[in-house]
């Protein structure tokens, strides 16, 4: 884990090298998923410890929740989808962390999951930039 001091709070380093910062709210941490092929933001609360959805609180739960929301609508407003994914398998990377993928018919995987699907293919500099400024807008 990436730790922080201040707060307890650790990125794992695998979700740190595949994403780039979007923005901290209230309880995630908002990642942009450096995957061109699909439109994909993860959500990582920035408490310690948490590996389960039922690890946090109900307070934490519901704030999870909306933040799942916002990301939704901030993806369906800056990229457009036809369906929107959302999921939390952590199979690999155990810290608690939430997919929010936005999907469009006919995109690298569909009809199919992404989760391992195909090859992965980094944003080209000036792409991600564009984008991210435009997530950040949104934010």
């Amino acid at each position: 884990m990436i730790e922080r001091a201040d707060t307890g709070f650790g990125l794992d380093p695998r979700l740190a090298m595949d994403t780039v910062f979007v923005a901290d709210w209230q309880l995630c941490r908002v990642l942009l998923m450096d995957d061109a092929r699909f439109p994909w933001l993860i959500l990582v609360p920035r408490r310690p410890g948490l590996v389960e959805l039922d690890d946090l609180d109900e307070d934490g739960a519901t704030l999870l929740m909306h933040e799942i929301r916002r990301a939704m609508q901030m993806l369906r407003g800056v990229v457009g989808c036809d369906k929107l994914n959302v999921g939390a398998l952590g199979n690999i990377v155990r810290q608690l962390h939430v997919h929010v993928v936005a999907r469009r018919e006919g995109d690298a995987a569909w009809p199919g999951p992404v989760w391992g699907s195909g090859t992965t293919r980094r944003y080209p500099e000036s792409e991600r930039d564009a984008l991210l400024a435009r997530l950040c807008s949104a934010a």
